[in-house]
């Protein structure tokens, strides 16, 4: 469908500024902006860089080990098939990890490698675990302590505050994360009564 949208809307675009004489400010502005869009590139490249290093690091120390230890509650709570599986539990606990640290680039590979454990593990190939559909909403509500990326963007585009909008990120990814887990809990309950 998006490969249809984009291109007709760049098209209807440039005959809208073709006919209002307005096609040197689209030019200017697809030089500006590949400029802005470079730098935001650079700027966000160096900060993911940064936190990918230090969750390596971190995942080569007994940090993790002690993120999972303090995280065992919630994990066996949200995800009670995988109590026993000490390797699932650490990718739960290194995604979980960087999407509160606000870096959805580092936590989706950490996330692809514990949905292809908990696969493994899945009797049925073709139907989601609970514990997978689980994950998913979570790692989709994604709650953020510190919002890394948009953080980072922020700085970019010269925000005088670039800080202000945690408190809304808490409240909004908590709030989230609520309502996805319990729709979700609800739903796998709800699909068992039916079976």
């Amino acid at each position: 469908m998006l490969n249809y949208l984009w291109p007709i809307l760049i098209i209807i675009s440039y005959i809208y500024a073709i006919v209002n004489g307005n096609v040197e400010k689209i030019n200017n502005a697809v030089f500006e902006y590949t400029t802005d869009a470079v730098t935001l590139t650079t700027t966000l490249l160096g900060t993911m860089c940064l936190w990918n290093g230090l969750m390596e690091i971190a995942a080569n120390t007994n940090l993790i080990k002690r993120l999972t230890k303090l995280l065992n509650p919630l994990i066996n709570f949200l995800f009670p098939k995988v109590k026993q599986e000490k390797k699932i539990k650490q990718e739960i606990s290194m995604n979980i990890v960087a999407n509160m640290l606000g870096l959805g680039n580092a936590a989706t590979p950490l996330g692809i490698k514990a949905m292809k454990s908990m696969q493994e593990k899945n009797l049925n190939k073709d139907k989601l675990t609970d514990d997978m559909a689980t994950f998913i909403i979570l790692n989709t509500a994604s709650i953020q302590i510190i919002p890394t990326t948009v953080i980072a963007i922020r700085m970019s585009l010269g925000s005088a505050e670039p800080t202000k909008i945690i408190f809304a990120v808490w409240f909004s990814t908590i709030c989230a994360a609520i309502v996805g887990i319990t729709v979700t809990k609800i739903c796998i309950k709800l699909e068992k009564r039916r079976m």
